[in-house]
C-alpha cells in the first residue's frame, strides 16, 4: 500500500521540524513547503532528517518552494496529489522590533491570508481528507489571562472557547500576535462553515512549546525562543515578567499533529498543556534544575540563580487526552529537555563561555 502523503508547512521552524521527524517515522510520505532553497537545503542537510530518510525511495519526500504564503493560490500546487495537509506556517513575534504600525501587516493579515490560503488549496484537491492547523493557547484564552491577570481558581479554558476579535490599537507585539491568532482561528471556522467542503478541519492550540529544537546548533541560540523562559532562570538570568502557567513538550504538540491525522481522532479543537487545570509553575525551574543537573550547578555551567514568576493559567485538556489516549508529559520532562541539549551544545564547543 503506497504510504499517504502529507503537504507540511513551516518545517524549518520549532514545531514544525519535529512534525516533519514524527511523520516520517510514522510512514508518511512528506511534501515540504519551505520558502527558499536555503530552507530547503537545511532540511536535506540535518542529520536526523537524513538519518530517516537514507533507506527511502526518490520519491518518498519532496520539497516545494512557495515564496510567499499570503499571495492568492500559495498553495495551489504545493496541494496537488496530497491526501493531507498540516499547516504550521505562521508569523512569530520579532522580539519587539516591529513599530506599532506594523503589526497589521506582518503579523495579523499574513496569519490570516495563509490560513485561508491553505484551505482554499485544500478545496481544490479532491484527495485531501483533512486539513491540521497549528493554532495557540491565545486563541481560546482572553489576552489578560496570558499577560497581566492571573485567572481565579473556578475559571478554566477549553478548546471550544472562542474570542472576538480585538481590532486595536495593540499595546505591544504579544497583543498583536494573540489577536493574529483569534482571526485565524476564527476565520479558519468561518470559511468552513460557508464552503463546506469535503475535507475536513483539526485546529490544535498550544500553549508554550518547550524541548530540545534540533535545529539550534550552538548553545547561544538555544535562548532563542520558548526555549529561553527556562534557560534564563538556569543561567543565572530573570524573566522579567510573569509567565502563564501553561507548557508542553515538543514531543508531544509534534505528535498531537501526526496523530491528528488519524480517521479515529474526530475534527475539532484540541487544547495542549501540561496538568491541565493546575498548570504548571515556572519558579520550579531551578529547583529541577539543582536536581537532575548537580554538577553543572556545582561546576557553575549553570548558575540557576534566576528567577521566573507564575500567572495563574487553568485549561481544560480532558478532552484532548481522552481522545488521543495519552497524557502529556510533566514539566520535569520539558526543562530536562532544553537543559540536557544546551550541555550539548557546550560540550560540542559552540556554545557560550
Amino acid at each position: 500500500m503506497t504510504a499517504q502523503k502529507v503537504l507540511i508547512t513551516g518545517a524549518t521552524g520549532h514545531v514544525g521540524f519535529r512534525t516533519l521527524l514524527d511523520l516520517l517515522i510514522a510512514g508518511y510520505r512528506p511534501r515540504i513547503a519551505v520558502r527558499s532553497e536555503s530552507k530547503k537545503q537545511l532540511i536535506l542537510n540535518h542529520s536526523k532528517f537524513k538519518a530517516l530518510t537514507h533507506n527511502t525511495s526518490d520519491d518518498f519526500f519532496e520539497f516545494v518552494i512557495v515564496l510567499d504564503i499570503t499571495v492568492p493560490n500559495a498553495y495551489s500546487e504545493a496541494i496537488k496529489d496530497v491526501d493531507y495537509a498540516i499547516h504550521i506556517a505562521s508569523p512569530i513575534e520579532s522580539g519587539g522590533r516591529l513599530r506599532k504600525d506594523e503589526f497589521d501587516e506582518h503579523l495579523i493579515r499574513p496569519a490570516v491570508r495563509a490560513t485561508l490560503n491553505i484551505l482554499e488549496a485544500a478545496k481544490s484537491e479532491a484527495r485531501v481528507k483533512r486539513v491540521v492547523i497549528t493554532s495557540s493557547v491565545y486563541a481560546t484564552v482572553p489576552y489578560e489571562y496570558l499577560s497581566t491577570r492571573d485567572m481565579a481558581e473556578n475559571e478554566i479554558y477549553t478548546a471550544d472557547h472562542r474570542l472576538a476579535f480585538d481590532e486595536g490599537p495593540y499595546e505591544d507585539e504579544s497583543q498583536a500576535y494573540a489577536a493574529s491568532k483569534v482571526k485565524a482561528l476564527n476565520e479558519s471556522e468561518r470559511w468552513m462553515r460557508e464552503n463546506e467542503p469535503s475535507f475536513d478541519l483539526v485546529n490544535i492550540h498550544p500553549p508554550f512549546v518547550l524541548g530540545r529544537d534540533d535545529l539550534v546548533t550552538n548553545a547561544e541560540d538555544a535562548m532563542r525562543g520558548t526555549n529561553g523562559v527556562i534557560l534564563r532562570p538556569a543561567l543565572g538570568k530573570a524573566n522579567p515578567n510573569p509567565l502563564p502557567g501553561c507548557s508542553a513538550h515538543l514531543e508531544d504538540i509534534a505528535r498531537l499533529h501526526v496523530e491528528a491525522l488519524q480517521a479515529r481522532i474526530p475534527a475539532g479543537s484540541y487544547q495542549a498543556a501540561t496538568n491541565g487545570a493546575e498548570g504548571i509553575r515556572w519558579e520550579r525551574v531551578n529547583e529541577i534544575v539543582q536536581q537532575l543537573f548537580p554538577e553543572a550547578v556545582q561546576e557553575g555551567v549553570l548558575p540557576n540563580s534566576g528567577g521566573s514568576k507564575t500567572s495563574a493559567c487553568h485549561l481544560d485538556v480532558s478532552k484532548t487526552e481522552e481522545t488521543f489516549g495519552w497524557k502529556f508529559q510533566g514539566f520535569e520532562r520539558q526543562v530536562e529537555s532544553v537543559i540536557e541539549h544546551y550541555l550539548e551544545l557546550r560540550v560540542k564547543g559552540n556554545g557560550v563561555s
